[in-house]
């Protein structure tokens, strides 16, 4: 139990003095993650909001590969953006291979099937009868696009909160993609594996528990933000 202490302590230490590059490495941890997630819920959140509402022949299988999906490892993902962005592949002319925008492509692709997922679920949930009673009054697709979304706002930030809370903890992708390059592509959970690697399991820990305390002031923030718009609203 005193090593978990003793890394407590150890975390503490590391923000407050600033110590082994703490502040460009959670900086740049969270410009990665949270640019991740703001193109992914750009992306995901318009083409949840038309799987929820339509009906077409395939919506089925297209939720299915997008709910498998959710499921794909990160190493694979990253093993696939590697594959794409190396000079070999297709996109290698683009040279994002070991920089922070290669790591951003890797987490988008990981948050984008969560985030649309959940948020063609919860806008599904909404009641039909809302839309038939705007669409009578005349609104327009952008309205009620718009009202949909507010219905479901609920759902909607619990995607994106999940989204980033997957991203901001994952260490397959970015360990690929990024490479781990100390003061370049080192975000928290690649400097927690090279400190393993290194034997230093108490700087490690210490690591972990800043992205445990990150990530969870972040994820009460958003889930704060979410409940005071429902209860605002109500």
């Amino acid at each position: 139990m005193q090593i978990y202490l003793d890394a407590i302590g150890n975390a503490f230490r590391l923000l407050t003095t600033g110590g082994a590059n703490v502040y460009p490495v959670v900086v740049l941890s969270l410009m990665v993650s949270g640019s991740a997630v703001l193109i992914a819920s750009m992306i995901g959140i318009p083409i949840g909001y038309l799987l929820g509402i339509s009906r077409f022949a395939g919506r089925a299988v297209i939720i299915l590969l997008i709910n498998t999906a959710m499921g794909f490892p990160p190493v694979v993902i990253g093993l696939f953006v590697y594959m794409a962005l190396s000079r070999s592949g297709p996109l290698g002319f683009l040279d994002l291979l070991f920089t922070p925008q290669g790591m951003v492509i890797a987490q988008v692709i990981l948050a984008l099937p969560l985030i649309t997922g959940v948020s063609a679920a919860a806008v599904a949930s909404v009641a039909r009868d809302l839309r038939l009673q705007l669409q009578a009054l005349g609104a327009s697709k952008l309205q009620l696009g718009i009202a949909v979304l507010k219905e479901a706002r609920g759902g909607v930030m619990v995607s994106v909160i999940a989204g980033f809370g997957a991203i901001i903890s994952e260490v397959g992708a970015v360990s690929i993609v990024g490479g781990g390059i100390e003061g370049y592509t080192d975000v928290m959970t690649t400097a927690i594996m090279a400190n393993v690697s290194r034997g230093d399991l108490y700087t490690a820990m210490a690591w972990a528990m800043v992205l445990i305390g990150i990530a969870l002031t972040i994820n009460i923030a958003l889930t704060t933000l979410q409940n005071t718009s429902v209860a605002y609203e109500r």
